[in-house]
């Protein structure tokens, strides 16, 4: 295989007994999926649950094993795409690893296609009170997530509330007891009115706001927001421009960032770093090269000196 041919990985994360084997096993048994196309099952934990190769739809199916964090390396994973001579991987990853951990090793030329996240619901809660970081870590980049073994009648909202606080975009499944399947289709309204003339941000908003402008920056195009803001200045950031922002717990104390926007303004050079504002400003959804893509430009409206926040509220989090 060339190289630089794109190759795709479909990755299946979770911790232990998630339901990620039975699944994955389920998958290879079609044959819309399993073909006939040469697929790489890398395996990073050794469960109760073993894999049939016999009811797979092909043969062509290779499993690998890495059982130590150690050995998730560029080299181990280039070398069993060479042995088997696939043209992508199914992986089932080790919940107690974190995902920066295998995106490190991927060779370059490996692409993440599609990331399925499996919860056993009887744990979950437990897990996330407990491990916060480490479903965190997996939450983040989720496309869907299954919460499997869902009690017959249970209050599904607890499990709704655990994805939404990281990721408003992943699709959300229950499966129950008896076997059946439910979609997520609780809707989260928003605490703001984005159809306003003003939107005005409570400081206890803006990681929610922060979140869904990131996820979705099409809707607010256009929009005018009003908000409390600290503000980061450099002398390498381009004539009028600074960036506002707040810091923002994302998972755990360790984890605070400061998330900002660039935001235009005549009177830029009069900002000083870690200035408190309340700015009102216009979104403008269009590439910059601070960001080195397409993203929101805040021109600003007015830019009015304001007290800082302290104490619990001068990080804004999501709980």
């Amino acid at each position: 295989m060339a190289q630089n041919k794109e190759f795709p990985v479909y990755l299946f994360t979770g911790f232990l007994e998630s339901g990620k084997t039975l699944f994955l096993q389920d998958t290879l048994q079609d044959k819309r999926v399993n073909s006939g196309e040469k697929t790489l099952l890398l395996v990073c934990e050794d469960g109760e649950e073993e894999y049939d190769a016999s009811r797979f739809s092909s043969p062509n199916v290779y499993k690998r094993m890495i059982e130590d964090k150690e050995d998730l390396t560029e080299e181990n994973l280039s070398r069993f795409v060479r042995e088997t001579g696939a043209t992508r991987a199914f992986v089932e990853y080790n919940g107690m690893w974190m995902l920066q951990s295998f995106y490190d090793a991927m060779p370059e030329n490996w692409v993440p296609y599609q990331n399925m996240l499996f919860f056993d619901a009887n744990t979950i809660v437990s897990y996330n009170a407990n491990m916060r970081s480490l479903v965190f870590d997996k939450l983040q980049n989720a496309d869907s997530i299954i919460f499997n073994r869902v009690p017959n009648g249970a209050d599904i909202m607890p499990y709704h509330k655990i994805v939404r606080g990281v990721s408003r975009r992943a699709e959300i499944v229950y499966e129950f007891a008896d076997g059946s399947i439910q979609p997520d289709e609780i809707v989260d309204p928003m605490p703001f009115d984005i159809n306003a003339p003003v939107i005005e941000l409570e400081d206890r908003d803006f990681a929610l706001w922060y979140q869904d402008i990131t996820e979705d920056m099409k809707k607010y195009d256009g929009k005018t927001i009003r908000f409390k803001a600290v503000c980061a200045t450099n002398p390498k950031f381009p004539d009028k421009m600074f960036v506002a922002g707040r810091h923002v717990m994302t998972c755990c104390a360790d984890d605070i960032a400061y998330c900002g926007f660039v935001t235009k303004w005549a009177n830029a050079d009069t900002i000083e770093n870690a200035q408190w504002i309340m700015l009102t400003a216009k979104i403008d959804i269009r590439f910059s090269r601070l960001y080195g893509r397409r993203g929101p430009i805040l021109n600003c409206i007015s830019a009015e000196n304001c007290e800082p926040l302290t104490g619990d509220d001068r990080v804004a989090s999501f709980y």
